[in-house]
């Protein structure tokens, strides 16, 4: 297992949620403020690992950027006979992602998927934002209340969930086939105070379905913009997948039940009458051209390795 993660709270060119979702890469070779929680302090380089293991790296980039760096820097360093990871865990983020609108704005799925579309499997863990921000030393085993640290719970249930796939797994064969990925989305944990929601049951779900979309809210007094949240029916219409399928939106509000999603990353329109409408609309203007030389999948002379396979 290699652990890598951003080095630092992100600069303030950073903060757009649309920027998290990008890779973004470094521009000093140092850091230039301490890592949140004074995990790395300023001074040290943009990429480096904790200096008691080895394994656990970070650096100074949004989560989409730690994904490539670490599966073409990092892990040819330290497994430089293995092809590629056979499934990369992102999260478990703080705070959830819920819906198609989030799916292209979250820097916890901007890392599954720049996983995905490396032919990498790969899964997005989410969990509601209980007990803050906080740094893993500050974890205690129980609560006042005796129950495991809601952090602990939820690191508990996406191991429940990765061991499933590894062991449903025949060696040999992927976790996940290519292109596709899954989005994961914990409730709110009660360890806190009560055991109402310590162990919520995954729930088969879908991306569209109860989610939401972002509308612009005026503020007289300020004459300042701010978001505020809709029901969009362009992420909520069943276009693709199981439809009978309830959306992970609607499994979080339902109560102590986790979302799990399975998604691809070919966003193409499905064939049939909506697509042969648009087609049509398009069409002398737009020709079908189908003696195009496609480009072949394979690596370049640079850092391209075949797909991941399970290892034993």
């Amino acid at each position: 297992m290699t652990t890598v993660g951003p080095a630092q709270i992100y600069p303030p060119s950073w903060t757009t949620p649309a920027r998290e979702a990008e890779a973004v890469f470094s521009t000093e070779a140092n850091l230039t403020m301490n890592g949140e929680f004074n995990s790395v302090l300023a001074g040290a380089p943009a990429l480096g690992h904790d200096p008691l293991d080895d394994h656990i790296w970070y650096y100074n980039g949004t989560p989409a950027a730690c994904t490539f760096v670490n599966l073409d820097f990092v892990m040819p360093r330290i497994w430089p006979n293995v092809s590629a990871p056979d499934l990369l865990v992102s999260g478990p983020n703080v705070g959830q992602n819920l819906g198609p609108f989030l799916y292209t704005l979250s820097g916890t799925m901007g890392a599954t998927y720049a996983a995905v579309s490396r032919g990498v499997p790969a899964i997005a863990f989410s969990a509601a934002s209980t007990g803050g921000q906080r740094s893993y030393e500050w974890i205690n085993e129980t609560t006042a209340s005796g129950y495991p640290d809601p952090a602990t719970i939820n690191a508990e249930l996406t191991v429940k969930l990765v061991q499933q796939l590894i062991s449903a797994t025949p060696t040999g064969e992927r976790i996940l086939p290519v292109g596709y990925g899954i989005n994961v989305n914990f409730p709110t944990i009660t360890s806190f105070t009560n055991d109402s929601c310590v162990e919520p049951p995954f729930i088969l779900s879908r991306l569209t379905g109860g989610a939401l979309s972002d509308i612009a809210v005026y503020n007289a007094t300020t004459k300042l913009f701010r978001y505020g949240d809709i029901v969009g029916p362009g992420v909520n219409i069943c276009i693709n997948g199981d439809c009978s399928l309830p959306g992970e939106t609607e499994v979080i509000e339902s109560g102590c039940r986790s979302a799990v999603s399975v998604f691809t990353v070919d966003y193409d329109a499905p064939i049939g009458k909506n697509f042969s409408s648009v087609q049509s609309k398009l069409t002398p203007l737009v020709q079908k051209e189908t003696g195009l030389k496609k480009r072949s999948i394979h690596l370049n002379e640079a850092n391209q390795r075949p797909y991941p396979w399970r290892h034993e």
